[in-house]
């Protein structure tokens, strides 16, 4: 589900179409990783939620795809929202991807149920729009709000 926000200074927007296609990719290379076993795959991912994570999901290879490929072939409207719910999610992606790392070199079953774990959420994302880390991301808003 894309919350829709109006521009203000204080919020960066991005087209909500963005992020539930690097879902889509995300989700074919951890797929792919738990598939074939290829750490190197798991890595790729961890690099591309870093940039997601600390720089935003428009910076992404996979935001540059959408961007040049994708986007210009769409006929409906770009729908915008905030980017802390998706950068969060990154965050969370990150953190998945750095546990599987180290699981691949202690604990290969700890590796399997991290990447697992990241790809559920991305193909939630994918495959129905619904960005699990956004939505941690909203709930903790809420909470501090209160």
């Amino acid at each position: 589900m894309s919350l829709i926000y109006e521009s203000t200074p204080d919020v960066e927007l991005i087209d909500a179409r963005g992020p539930r296609f690097s879902a889509l990719l995300t989700t074919i290379v951890l797929g792919t990783a738990l598939a074939t076993g290829n750490p190197w795959l798991i890595v790729l991912q961890a690099i591309v939620f870093a940039i997601g994570a600390f720089k935003g999901p428009q910076h992404t290879p996979y935001a540059q795809v959408f961007k040049k490929l994708v986007k210009p072939k769409l006929k409906s409207e770009a729908t915008t929202e905030d980017v802390r719910p998706p950068k969060f999610a990154q965050r969370v992606g990150f953190g998945f991807t750095i546990v599987a790392i180290i699981g691949l070199l202690f604990a290969p079953a700890l590796a399997t149920v991290a990447v697992s774990f990241a790809l559920a959420a991305a193909f939630l994302n994918a495959a129905f729009n619904f960005c699990l880390g956004c939505e941690i991301y909203l709930r903790i808003a809420r909470l501090r709000a209160r």
